[in-house]
C-alpha cells in the first residue's frame, strides 16, 4: 500500500491524508475538500499552489499552465503533484467557504432515462440515480462519465439544481468524431447503464454577495448557469440578474420554455438571447434579444461591469474573449467565475 501523508493547506489551516499513488487534488475531493481546480489534466493554472514544505512528485504537464520558472520556484499543479512527504501548502486562489463546503466525490451507478434533442447539435441527457440520495452536488458542479468500453471519461455539467425525482439532468453538446458524442447520437439508448463519478467543480453561486450578477453562457454553457437560474428561483432569491446567452439562429436557442419558467419565479430576471446572425422578422420574443457575438452584446450593453458578479460558461473561444474585456472593463478577479468546456473532440480527430 503507498505511504500516506498529511497535507496541510495554507492560509486556511485545512488538513487531508494523501497517498503516494494520488493526486493532491484528487485526494480533496475523496475527503470533500473543494479546492479550486479546472481542466484536471495539468493543461490549466486553476490549481497553482506554492509548496511552503514538503516533497512533492509531478506528473506530465503542460508548461503552459506551470512554466519552467514557476516550477524552480516551488508553485505545482495540484491535478498533477503527488505528495512523497507531508506537504504545507499556499493556495494561490480560494474561496474558503467554498472550500469547507465541499461533498466528496462518489462514483455511482446510473441508468439514461431519457434522451431528448434540444438542437440540430445539443442533447438533453436524464440519468437515473439508483438510490435519490446516492449523489449530492451544489448547483454549477459538473460529474464525468466514464464512456463505456474505453479508459476515458467525459465531463458534463447538472442542469438541474438538485438530484429531483432521483435523475441528473444534463445539457450536451454533440461534436462531429466526439467519442461520447458518437455514441449519444447512435448507440446510446435509453436503459443503458453509465458509470458516474462526482462531484466536481467550483463554479458555485457565491450567496454571501449581494451584488448583481450577470450570466453569460454558450451552446452547452447553458447547464450550469440554469442550474444556477433553478437554485435562486427554489430559494426565493430577488437578486437582479440578467443572462446573456449566445448562439448562432434563433433554432440554436434552447430551454426557452423552463427560462419563462424561472422568470416567473424570479422578479429581477432579465434574460437577453444573442444571436451571431440576423434575427427573422417574425420572432415572437418581448424585445430583449440581441445580434452580435456574446461578448460584443455584453460590451456594448453593460458598462458597469466591475460593479457586479459575473459568471461565465461556455467554449473556449467564448471565454477567451470574455476575461481580457472584464479586466478591461476593470472587474476584480474575485468577481469573475468561470467554467470553461474543453473539446476533448478536437483532440480526438
Amino acid at each position: 500500500m503507498a505511504d500516506k501523508h498529511t497535507v496541510r493547506f495554507e492560509p486556511v489551516g485545512i488538513e487531508i491524508e494523501a497517498t503516494e499513488g494520488e493526486t493532491v487534488l484528487d485526494a480533496a475531493f475523496r475527503q470533500g475538500v473543494s479546492l479550486m481546480h479546472g481542466c484536471r489534466e495539468g493543461q490549466c493554472s486553476a490549481c497553482k499552489v506554492f509548496v511552503l514544505d514538503g516533497e512533492v512528485q509531478m506528473d506530465r504537464y503542460s508548461t503552459f499552465a506551470l512554466a519552467d520558472y514557476e516550477s524552480d520556484e516551488g508553485y505545482v499543479l495540484m491535478c498533477r503533484a503527488h505528495a512523497y512527504s507531508d506537504l504545507e501548502i499556499e493556495l494561490e486562489n480560494y474561496d474558503e467557504d467554498m472550500i469547507r463546503s465541499g461533498l466528496p466525490v462518489v462514483t455511482v451507478q446510473t441508468t439514461v432515462a431519457e434522451i431528448t434533442e434540444l438542437s440540430h447539435d445539443i442533447s438533453q441527457v436524464r440519468l437515473a440515480l439508483p438510490d435519490p440520495g446516492a449523489f449530492r452536488f451544489h448547483p454549477g458542479q459538473y460529474i464525468d462519465i466514464a464512456v463505456p468500453g474505453t479508459e476515458e471519461r467525459r465531463s458534463f455539467s447538472m442542469a438541474n439544481a438538485v438530484a429531483k425525482q432521483g435523475c441528473l439532468e444534463l445539457i450536451i453538446k454533440r461534436y462531429p468524431g466526439g467519442l461520447f458524442s458518437e455514441m449519444l447520437a447512435g448507440s446510446l439508448s435509453v436503459g443503458d447503464q453509465l458509470e458516474v463519478s462526482g462531484p466536481y467543480g467550483a463554479f458555485t453561486l457565491r450567496v454571501s454577495s449581494d451584488r448583481r450578477l450577470v450570466f453569460v453562457a454558450g451552446g452547452a454553457g447553458m447547464s450550469a448557469l440554469l442550474s444556477l437560474l433553478r437554485q435562486m428561483a427554489d430559494s426565493g432569491s430577488d437578486r437582479e440578474v440578467v443572462y446573456y446567452y449566445g448562439a448562432r439562429t434563433e433554432q440554436d436557442l434552447i430551454k426557452l420554455d423552463e427560462l419563462a419558467e424561472v422568470a416567473g419565479r424570479l422578479p429581477n430576471f432579465t434574460f437577453v438571447p444573442c444571436l451571431s446572425e440576423s434575427w427573422p422578422e417574425d420572432w415572437p420574443g418581448d424585445g430583449t434579444g440581441a445580434t452580435g457575438l456574446v461578448t460584443k452584446v455584453l460590451e456594448a450593453r453593460e458598462p458597469g461591469l466591475a460593479q457586479c458578479d459575473v459568471y461565465l460558461c461556455g467554449p473556449p473561444p467564448m471565454i477567451d474573449a470574455a476575461l481580457p474585456l472584464l479586466e478591461s472593463a476593470g472587474v476584480p478577479a474575485e468577481q469573475v467565475f468561470y467554467d470553461k468546456f474543453t473539446i476533448s473532440a478536437a483532440a480526438e480527430g
